[in-house]
């Protein structure tokens, strides 16, 4: 028995229990009313770089495969959309027995489901997004699909389940990173855990005011802009090894445990030492990779390896920046980050790619100048 439209709702036949405190629902609703009581709420960034959302863009090609196959006469959809709902929707559980075997925590029953105008709805899709457009443009819209949908007011719970949901998909790697900050406070599994700092500290040197990196990071929630000249990816990746060096700048100020690192520590160095390489190479800074290695992940993940060599020789976190300033300017002579060539290299300023080889090949060659110029 399917969904039935009453006023302003829709009513659907379902199965209620819950898992923990959390209201879990079973139900069917037809392919053309999914998206009449479910908004899909993308990730994007708000005027004051808040995210907002957690789902992806609409993959276009997918979309038309699936309702290709609607249109073709394919029948079979058994994969669950799975639905957020806002706590507290109404549901009449049916009177008299429950039928013979139906498990104890179940309870059978009816859920209404409000109709609002988009951007308003009850529900948000966490899983399914792809296959509710597909459905509601597809000539199969009064197919039958199965609904899997939780109660709960958090987004955080929704990005969590997204999150999990998604993990063994292709879900661009860029989007889980942008969304795991926004997670605090649900359990999410080690690896997972493992790649919020980074990009914590990705999202503070693209916000904080001190930052010499602010607004200058694109993550993928935002669309390309000339003032965006550096990927997340690159800043992510430079963290990253920074902090899984034993010797790294970041190491220092990671504990065993996440939860417990000094993120703040490492924040002011990363701003400390970024700053220092805008006060070096003013020429450099700010320009589009095409214009300046320096801005390039190639560059960005070779001067954070620099800065791990840098910062061993640091006695203390006093002067800071100035230190870092001063030993960066032993090589700023040397470096060929938007014309002529890197000495011993013998490679072309432009001739560096963001591949292994090359940010190893970059890496050595500014650790080694600076070797040199600390032994004259």
């Amino acid at each position: 028995m399917s969904s039935t439209r009453q006023a302003e709702a829709l009513v659907a036949p379902a199965l209620r229990t819950e898992q923990g405190s959390i209201a879990v629902y079973l139900l069917f609703l037809r392919g053309k009313d999914l998206l009449s009581i479910a908004d899909i709420h993308r990730a994007s960034r708000g005027k004051k770089q808040n995210l907002d959302g957690f789902q992806r863009k609409e993959i276009r090609d997918h979309v038309n495969e699936i309702a290709r196959y609607l249109d073709n006469g394919g029948t079979l959809f058994p994969n669950a959309i799975i639905l957020a709902l806002e706590p507290n929707l109404k549901f009449d559980q049916s009177r008299g027995k429950k039928p013979k075997d139906t498990p104890e925590d179940v309870s059978p029953g009816r859920l209404v489901l409000p109709v609002r105008p988009q951007g308003q709805r009850a529900a948000w899709v966490v899983d399914g997004q792809q296959r509710s457009l597909a459905l509601a443009k597809s000539k199969g819209r009064e197919l039958i699909v199965p609904v899997v949908a939780f109660e709960t007011a958090s987004i955080n719970v929704r990005r969590e389940q997204f999150i999990l949901v998604n993990r063994a998909r292709p879900l661009p790697s860029r989007l889980i990173d942008e969304l795991l900050p926004e997670t605090k406070g649900v359990l999410l599994p080690r690896d997972l855990t493992a790649r919020r700092l980074p990009s914590e500290l990705c999202d503070a040197l693209n916000t904080h005011e001190d930052s010499p990196l602010r607004g200058m990071i694109r993550r993928s929630s935002q669309e390309a802009d000339s003032k965006r000249v550096v990927t997340d990816t690159a800043v992510l990746n430079m963290v990253r090894r920074s902090l899984n060096n034993p010797n790294g700048a970041l190491a220092a100020f990671k504990s065993l445990s996440d939860r417990s690192s000094d993120a703040t520590s490492m924040l002011s160095t990363l701003i400390d030492y970024w700053s220092a390489v805008r006060q070096v190479f003013p020429r450099a800074w700010g320009k589009p990779p095409s214009e300046s290695r320096l801005m390039h992940s190639v560059g960005i993940a070779a001067l954070g390896d620099l800065m791990d060599r840098i910062a061993a020789r640091m006695t203390g976190p006093t002067h800071q920046r100035r230190f870092f300033a001063a030993e960066l300017e032993r090589i700023a002579d040397t470096c060929a980050w938007t014309e002529g060539r890197w000495p011993s290299s013998e490679r072309m300023w432009d001739e560096f790619q963001n591949t292994r080889t090359d940010i190893k090949l970059l890496s050595q060659t500014l650790v080694r100048l600076y070797a040199q110029r600390c032994r004259e």
